[in-house]
C-alpha cells in the first residue's frame, strides 16, 4: 500500500477504536465524524490525476531544466512528452514526476518491422533513465487513424507496441510501465447518448487488436478528449456551459444517469465504446484536454481559464459511468509559437517566459477550495442528536 493508504487504513481502526469505546458519547462522535470528513477531503487531494503535456514546438521557450524546475515550484506531479528528448530527460531525473513518453508517428515503422531497433529504443530512452525518471507509460503514436491523414502509420501501430512491450517485459518492467497509444474522438462513430457509444466501423479492424492487447497486458487506452472541439464544431446543438462545466443542472439523461458536463458525456461514451466491443475492461487515461484562450471560435482567455479550472477540480472524481479519479493530461505546458494553425499556438497554461497564464493551481494549497462544500454541512451538537 502507499504510505498515504497505510495512513487511511490505520486512521480508520483508530476510528474502530474510540467509536467502540465512546459510542455513547455523541460530541466525541460528532468530532470524530468531522475529523474523518477532512481526512477524506485530504486524500481526495492527494489522488489528484492532473498531468501536463510538455510541448516543445516553439523557438521561444525556456530550458528543459527550468520547466522542470517550474513544474516542481507548480506541484506538477505528472508530464506527458511526445518524444524522448534527451535533454528533457536528463532534467526529469530525481524530479518524482511521473511520465508519459511518447514514441513519434515517423519512429513507428522501424520500431514495428525491427525488434532489434524497438530494444535499443527502449535501452536508450527506458532504461538508461528508469527509476530515476519514474516512466509510467509508454505511448505508441499519437493520434494515428487508419482513415485519415495518419492513415500510413496505422498497420505499424500494434507491432510496434508489442515489440516495445516485449523489450519493457524482458526487463521485467511491465507492470511499471504501460505500453499504450494515444488515440483521439474522431474514431468514434457514435457519441450520443453516451451509453450507446461505439467506435466506426471502418476503424473496428485497427481498433479491435490494440484493445485486445491493451486487456492482455493490463493497460489503458490514451484518449485526447477535447470539449472544445466537440463545442466549436456543433455550437448549435452544444451550449458552452455544458462545454465548460458551468451548466446549473443535468443537460443529457441516458437512463438514470445525468450529464451536466460534455467531458464526462464525451469520456463515457468512449467507455461504453470500448465495452461494447464485448473484448474486455480497458482503463482509459485522458492524454490530453485543453481549450484555447486565442485563435478561433470560442477561443478566449475567460473560456480557456473557466475550462481548465473546473477541468482540474472534477477529474479529481468520476463519470456517471465510472467512479475514481480520472488521471488527466493538460494541453499543453506553454504555447506554443511554431505550431499551426494559429489556435494550435494557444493552449499553453504558461507563457514561454514561465509566468503562468491563469491563476489556478495544480493539485496545490489552492485546491483547498475544491471541497469547501464539505465544510458547509452542520455537525450535530450532543443536544442535537
Amino acid at each position: 500500500l502507499s504510505p498515504i493508504l497505510k495512513f487511511y487504513d490505520t486512521f480508520l481502526c483508530i476510528i474502530a477504536f474510540f467509536l467502540s469505546m465512546i459510542i455513547n458519547n455523541n460530541t466525541v462522535m460528532s468530532s470524530l465524524l468531522l475529523l474523518f470528513a477532512l481526512l477524506t477531503v485530504h486524500l481526495r487531494l492527494t489522488s489528484a490525476q492532473i498531468g501536463v503535456c510538455y510541448g516543445m514546438l516553439g523557438n521561444n521557450l525556456p530550458s528543459q531544466r527550468e520547466v522542470i524546475d517550474l513544474c516542481k515550484s507548480n506541484n506538477i506531479q505528472r508530464m506527458r512528452i511526445y518524444d524522448p528528448n534527451q535533454a528533457a530527460l536528463e532534467a526529469l531525473r530525481n524530479s518524482n514526476i511521473e511520465l508519459m513518453l511518447g514514441v513519434p508517428n515517423s519512429d513507428l515503422q522501424n520500431i514495428a518491422t525491427n525488434n532489434d531497433i524497438a530494444i535499443q529504443w527502449v535501452q536508450k530512452n527506458v532504461l538508461n533513465f528508469y527509476p530515476s525518471v519514474k516512466i509510467k507509460y509508454i505511448a505508441v503514436g499519437n493520434e494515428v487513424n487508419p482513415v485519415g491523414g495518419s492513415s500510413q502509420f496505422a498497420k505499424f501501430v500494434l507491432p510496434a507496441i508489442q515489440n516495445i512491450y516485449q523489450a519493457i517485459r524482458a526487463k521485467g518492467l511491465q507492470d511499471q510501465i504501460k505500453v499504450s497509444t494515444a488515440i483521439d474522438m474522431t474514431l468514434i462513430g457514435n457519441s450520443y447518448p453516451p451509453s450507446k457509444g461505439s467506435f466506426r466501423s471502418d476503424v473496428r479492424s485497427y481498433l479491435d487488436p490494440i484493445i485486445g492487447y491493451l486487456v492482455y497486458a493490463n493497460a489503458p487506452l490514451l484518449a485526447n478528449i477535447y470539449s472544445y472541439f466537440s463545442y466549436s464544431d456543433n455550437p448549435k446543438d452544444i451550449s458552452l456551459a455544458y462545454a465548460l462545466f458551468t451548466s446549473p443542472n443535468v443537460v443529457v439523461w441516458d437512463g438514470s444517469r445525468g450529464y451536466q458536463n460534455l467531458f464526462d458525456a464525451l469520456l463515457d461514451s468512449l467507455h461504453a465504446a470500448i465495452d461494447n466491443t464485448g473484448i474486455g475492461f480497458v482503463k482509459v487515461v485522458v492524454s490530453e484536454s485543453g481549450w484555447p484562450s486565442d485563435g478561433g471560435f470560442a477561443a478566449t482567455y475567460d473560456n480557456a481559464r473557466v475550462y481548465l479550472d473546473n477541468l482540474i477540480r472534477h477529474v479529481k472524481g468520476g463519470t456517471p459511468m465510472r467512479n475514481g479519479p480520472i488521471e488527466t493530461y493538460i494541453f499543453g505546458l506553454f504555447d506554443e509559437n511554431q505550431k499551426n494553425p494559429e489556435l494550435e499556438k494557444h493552449f499553453g497554461v504558461f507563457y514561454p517566459n514561465k509566468q503562468k497564464k491563469y491563476p489556478f493551481g495544480f493539485g496545490g494549497k489552492k485546491d483547498w477550495k475544491i471541497d469547501d462544500a464539505l465544510f458547509n454541512v452542520s455537525v450535530p451538537l450532543k443536544s442535537d442528536i
